[in-house]
């Protein structure tokens, strides 16, 4: 998949503007922090096979000091196997499944932030991207309305304070235009760390399309990460709990020796032990994997509380934004274009800049207002894509 990826990214990246898509699964497969939980998965398939297997037998050569004349004198070769109580194996092997899925979805969570984090800082360019492309188009504005107010009006001293006020704030617009093109410049860094790849140039159309549902976005957060993380924690508690059970059950040793006596008949012996759990360390254990299975419920709990907590603020910042942007657009800005109609179409005549330019700017501020709610609303969704386990 990789070997796929790869080279369709580096197409796009020469083509031109590469999409968010193509940014996110490249991402995902390039990623080095994933690449960490992944080892830690093939890891594990050896602890799974690891705690199926038996304890290495023992062998043990002894040798007494009586004389070969002697029936006591001998020589003995014994080989000792300790075999667990009957399912203990079992336990232990579900005990490391259990782990297994816990580290599938990390790797899931890890996966769904990576994602989130990817977004989020897509969404940054995007609205960097659209603020500098209006403050370009305000410069512009401005410069070509001072020398039209120049080429209509002459220079008296209340007239040559109106064009100082416009050439001010055009200044303030092109420290603007600087700061925003380092934020972008930033932005675009970070980006390529997220991605793994260096990504320049991003194709990406954001708009705010209906009105958040908090009933329909709390019916979709079966698949959060974190919830489903303390989920398989939980699980593998109570495997811990089967097997310290079966832990109360004593293991079996055999036994198998050969005698070799130089003077008499060589012999076998065969033999059977048995551990004596009779300090109740067993029961203790016992006692401790189901109080710590107790806490792990009550963190999973709390922390569906948290993300509940976390779905509603997120909600609250898309409806703000929501709710601004339609102020804006619906009603702030038709009244704002025909205050700049009435005042664009009277400095054509020489009538004082100064109202033109607040009229200029109190728009320019209503444009950002609105640009900085589809960022915030676009954000605050990606933040909930995130609680919901999305990977798109």
């Amino acid at each position: 998949m990789l070997k796929l990826l790869f080279p369709l990214f580096l197409l796009h990246t020469l083509l031109g503007a590469i999409t968010l898509e193509d940014v996110i699964q490249t991402s995902l497969a390039k990623s080095p922090s994933l690449d960490v939980i992944t080892a830690r998965l093939e890891a594990n398939k050896q602890s799974i096979d690891l705690a199926n297997q038996f304890s290495n037998p023992e062998l043990l050569l002894t040798r007494n000091t009586l004389d070969s004349s002697q029936a006591m004198h001998k020589t003995v070769l014994s080989v000792k196997q300790k075999l667990p109580y009957f399912d203990k194996r079992n336990k232990r092997k579900n005990v490391a499944l259990a782990e297994k899925n816990i580290l599938d979805e990390k790797l899931q969570a890890a996966k769904v932030m990576l994602v989130g984090q990817i977004k989020k800082e897509a969404y940054t360019i995007w609205e960097l991207e659209a603020l500098k492309k209006i403050v370009y188009a305000y410069i512009k504005l401005t410069q070509q309305n001072v020398e039209l107010y120049e080429a209509y009006v002459s220079t008296t001293q209340n007239q040559h304070m109106g064009i100082m006020k416009a050439r001010l704030s055009l200044s303030d617009l092109q420290i603007e235009l600087s700061n925003l093109n380092a934020k972008i410049y930033t932005s675009y860094a970070r980006l390529s760390y997220l991605s793994s790849v260096d990504v320049t140039n991003l194709e990406l159309n954001l708009t705010i399309e209906k009105k958040p549902n908090l009933s329909l976005l709390s019916c979709s957060l079966e698949k959060n990460p974190t919830l489903a993380i303390k989920e398989k924690e939980v699980q593998k508690a109570n495997q811990k709990i089967l097997l310290a059970d079966a832990n109360r059950y004593p293991d079996f040793t055999l036994l198998a020796g050969y005698a070799y006596r130089e003077k008499f008949d060589n012999y076998f012996n065969l033999g059977i032990g048995v551990s004596l759990p009779i300090y109740g360390t067993e029961e203790l254990q016992t006692q401790e994997q189901r109080a710590e299975a107790l806490s792990l419920v009550s963190a999973k709990a709390d922390s569906a509380i948290v993300i509940n907590s976390q779905l509603k603020t997120y909600y609250a910042q898309m409806l703000s934004s929501y709710e601004i942007y339609h102020i804006i657009i619906d009603e702030a800005l038709p009244q704002v274009a025909h205050m700049f109609e009435l005042s664009n179409s009277s400095i054509s005549i020489g009538s004082d800049l100064f109202k033109y330019i607040d009229v200029l700017f109190q728009k320019l501020s209503l444009e950002k207002k609105s640009i900085y709610a589809i960022g915030n609303y676009n954000r605050a969704q990606a933040q909930i894509a995130q609680l919901q386990g999305a990977l798109q």
